[in-house]
């Protein structure tokens, strides 16, 4: 059980199998989310994205471990952010790709990683750290990882990796019963804040719709996709996703996909994404084609909090980025990963860079803490 295979296909793996190793219906791990992915193009060798996933059985031949990974080309797709690392390969001659990914391609969403039995990754370090010599890949990197997800690395040995920590913003239900009940919790300029922005919204002629599994037409996901392509192009990037990948998660997942449109006129304007397991709500993407103040927050954020308010589910990923989260409501918190790399200088380097930067991102998580709205004995 400690030796492990890999795959370049996870359809390779009977669906029942995988998805025994997910927890908590964490949809990202799950096997209709990647192998939609797969099935679609959106990752394979031509997209930079070739599926190596790892396998960890027992005697038996019984599945009892699993990671989803990689190899990479580029460092697209990841938000976590490796680009200076790359230069600096490139400066001196060397090659940073290929490299290994375990993670989810597109998705800066803390989730199961390693998934199974946890006595299967016991020596994945220097399992890793073999594979990557192997295979002449430059390192690997654990993206987006629960905090109790791994093996806690051992400093000074050469095969463990270095944690490095980033922030992002999450909301948390404290047994809300409205939204309303919800911004009682505010202090009154906060609170007045957002429903002012609330207001404009409706008073704008905008009507909110939610619609999760069947009720999400095919109308309803072009659309959507229409939208998708537009964020993208007012960002002057290219999309990583296709129509054909979201119409297979429609078909296959759509119990766990949470649709938010706004209406105007009865005509649609705008359209969010939104994913859901057992605990968590997971905004993943967003778009318009009427610019109307304050719709990116309904659609995005109040849309959500009243889905986990409706529904019990006890937090809300938004996604990367946005201290325009903070006076929403939207929590700091750290989120984790993973790097080793083959050449012992850069991986030293490596390891002092992210010991600099540590004590910068708690004390940007905490100081951000300050500003939450909530009435001051709740900001504690």
């Amino acid at each position: 059980m400690k030796d492990f295979s890999t795959i370049p296909d996870i359809r390779q793996v009977p669906q029942n199998e995988w998805d025994a190793l997910v927890p908590g219906g964490y949809p990202f791990a799950s096997y209709a989310f990647l192998s939609a992915l797969e099935a679609s193009g959106c990752v394979s060798a031509a997209t930079g994205w070739q599926p190596s996933h790892l396998l960890f059985r027992d005697s038996d031949g019984q599945l009892r471990g699993a990671v989803p990974a990689y190899i990479k080309q580029h460092s697209y797709g990841e938000y976590v952010f490796d680009w200076s690392w790359a230069d600096a390969y490139a400066r001196y001659g060397l090659d940073y790709y290929p490299k290994l990914l375990l993670g989810i391609p597109f998705t800066p969403a803390s989730g199961p990683r390693l998934l199974g039995d946890p006595g299967c990754f016991s020596d994945l370090y220097p399992q890793l750290q073999s594979f990557c010599e192997d295979q002449h890949l430059s390192g690997w990197h654990l993206n987006f990882p629960m905090v109790d997800d791994f093996p806690q690395p051992v400093p000074d040995n050469p095969a463990h990796p270095d944690l490095r920590s980033a922030c992002q913003f999450h909301w948390f239900n404290r047994g809300y019963e409205s939204f309303e009940q919800y911004l009682s919790h505010f202090v009154s300029r906060k609170r007045k804040s957002v429903l002012k922005e609330r207001k404009g919204v409706a008073a704008a002629g905008v009507r909110m719709v939610r619609k999760t599994g069947s009720a999400i037409s095919d109308d309803d996901l072009r659309y959507f996709y229409r939208c998708y392509l537009s964020t993208y192009q007012q960002r002057m990037s290219t999309p990583y996703l296709t129509l054909d990948f979201f119409r297979r998660l429609r078909d296959s997942m759509g119990h766990q996909m949470l649709l938010v449109q706004a209406l105007r006129d009865d005509r649609p304007c705008a359209s969010a994404l939104y994913f859901f397991d057992d605990q968590t709500l997971y905004g993943r993407y967003w778009g318009c084609t009427d610019e109307i103040s304050g719709l990116h927050f309904e659609a995005c954020y109040y849309q959500g909090i009243e889905f986990c308010i409706e529904q019990g589910l006890q937090r809300f990923d938004p996604g990367t980025q946005g201290e325009h989260k903070i006076s929403r409501g939207f929590e700091p918190v750290l989120t984790y990963s993973l790097h080793w790399l083959a050449h012992p200088g850069f991986q030293d380097a490596v390891g002092r860079f992210i010991r600099e930067e540590t004590p910068h991102i708690h004390a940007y998580r905490d100081e951000a803490r300050t500003l939450l709205p909530f009435h001051r004995e709740e900001n504690a």
